[in-house]
């Protein structure tokens, strides 16, 4: 995945969120160094307990609805339904997860370029059999973590 600095990810949202007239507030910008800062997609509740007592739960529910309206991250559910949230893309990388189906840790993964390369052949096969012009694709790989198979 691409390294961003703090400031360079301060910066790109900053303008993201300007562009679409909202405020880059002090509780939006922890919000978006706490996206930064877990390893992987995660969970409102697992955002609140990295910021704690800074954003409160209320805010931190709208600014993760402002920041879905500005493109800034993207929300995907796991296995039960659960709603998990990273910054997108265009901020942080093209990469993939592996989640865990016990204990529900999602984890970014970044492949080689030429794994990358030969799934990028595969999506663009599967969309050519349905007519279909993809534009992007999303790998999530379930299986155990290393401590749940412990």
């Amino acid at each position: 995945m691409t390294t961003v600095s703090r400031a360079d990810i301060d910066e790109r949202v900053a303008q993201r969120l300007a562009e679409h007239d909202i405020r880059y507030t002090v509780g939006r910008k922890l919000t978006a160094r706490a996206l930064v800062a877990l390893a992987g997609p995660a969970t409102a509740a697992q955002l609140h307990d990295e910021l704690g007592r800074e954003v409160p739960l209320s805010s931190l529910y709208r600014t993760l609805s402002l920041f879905d309206e500005a493109g800034i991250n993207e929300r995907t559910h796991d296995a039960d339904g659960v709603a998990r949230y990273e910054l997108a893309e265009w901020l942080l990388g093209h990469h993939h997860h592996l989640v865990c189906n016990k204990c529900g840790e999602v984890e970014d993964v970044e492949l080689a370029t030429e794994v990358e390369a030969q799934l990028a052949d595969i999506v663009r096969a599967i969309a050519d059999g349905s007519e279909y012009h993809a534009t992007g694709h999303r790998i999530d790989v379930e299986g155990v973590c290393g401590s749940c198979r412990d």
